[in-house]
């Protein structure tokens, strides 16, 4: 009898081991279960959380391109020879290193020829650009150079670019579940919208970096052109008094020649217009005359 009662406890001992093994398996099976849209909550929470990763990503990526993006400007003003040479030297530096000449200007001050030049040469050409052109001068008469750091700005430019094309693209999935589902028009106009000025501050984004990028691509240089004779004299020179003798003459022949321009082409024939009528009317009275004095003989 002893022996049935271990057998019976075994069997119970045995039974109890493989329901609780069973019950074990089956375990982890509620978690699979888990509605959708709990899982989808916690997808969006990851990705707010982890939304700077890209900006600290792109900084490396900038790393090996250019380390720094500074928009470098420059102004010279130059005392040259000859102002239109000047000019055209500064040109042929800016083609020279792979640049272009963005505005230039020449006027007379004073019976003197003036000018301004704007260039544009590649960042990693700008020390040499401005060598070759201190190179063309008398005297370099001023100088001035500075640099405008926008390397946050653009990297900011990047992170909001990839937010905003990432928030495009959820809301284009959104407009085909809703065209494909609900089929309302007031809920398609609304994502539509959205998308709408999604895309809009996206082509804003773009075109703020792409203008950054051509202004630290490019270097800009201003280049004012001051002749020699306008050095100011600080005593008195023998050449420089027969140079105002020379420029005295020359104006003085020039004011001559004006009168008598003036006297040829409009002068002289309103004066024979004028006397036209007195010359007739004396032509009338002296033929009126002779014959008055006839009929009386």
């Amino acid at each position: 009898m002893s022996k049935s009662e271990d057998l019976a406890k075994a069997f119970v001992a045995m039974a109890i081991l493989i329901l609780a093994t069973v019950t074990l398996g089956c375990a982890p099976a509620p978690p699979a279960v888990v509605p959708r849209p709990v899982e989808k909550e916690v997808v969006v929470e990851r990705e707010l959380v982890e939304a700077p990763a890209p900006a600290r990503g792109y900084e490396e990526e900038l790393a090996p391109i250019g380390e720094r993006m500074i928009i470098r400007t420059a102004n010279l003003a130059l005392k040259v020879e000859d102002t239109e040479q000047a000019l055209a030297r500064i040109k042929s530096i800016a083609t020279a290193l792979g640049g272009y000449v963005a505005d230039s200007n020449l006027w007379r001050a004073e019976e003197k020829l003036r000018g301004t030049v704007t260039i544009r040469v590649p960042a990693e050409s700008f020390d040499a650009a401005m060598e070759q052109i201190k190179g063309i001068a008398i005297e370099v008469e001023r100088e001035s150079i500075s640099g405008r750091d926008v390397t946050e700005e653009y990297t900011d430019l990047d992170a909001r670019l990839r937010n905003l094309e990432a928030t495009e693209k959820e809301l284009l999935e959104l407009l085909t579940e809703v065209r494909e589902k609900t089929r309302k028009a007031e809920d398609v106009l609304a994502v539509h919208r959205e998308l709408t000025n999604i895309r809009g501050q996206i082509e804003q984004v773009k075109g703020r970096m792409q203008y950054l990028e051509r202004m630290t691509a490019l270097a800009t240089i201003t280049v004012e052109l001051i002749p020699r004779e306008a050095i100011v004299r600080t005593g008195w020179t023998p050449g420089g008094t027969l140079q105002d003798a020379l420029r005295g003459l020359v104006r003085a022949l020039q004011v001559l020649a004006n009168l008598a321009i003036w006297a040829v082409v409009f002068v002289l024939p309103i004066t024979l217009l004028a006397l036209i009528p007195p010359f007739v009317i004396f032509l009338i009275w002296r033929r009126w005359r002779r014959r008055a004095v006839t009929d009386k003989g």
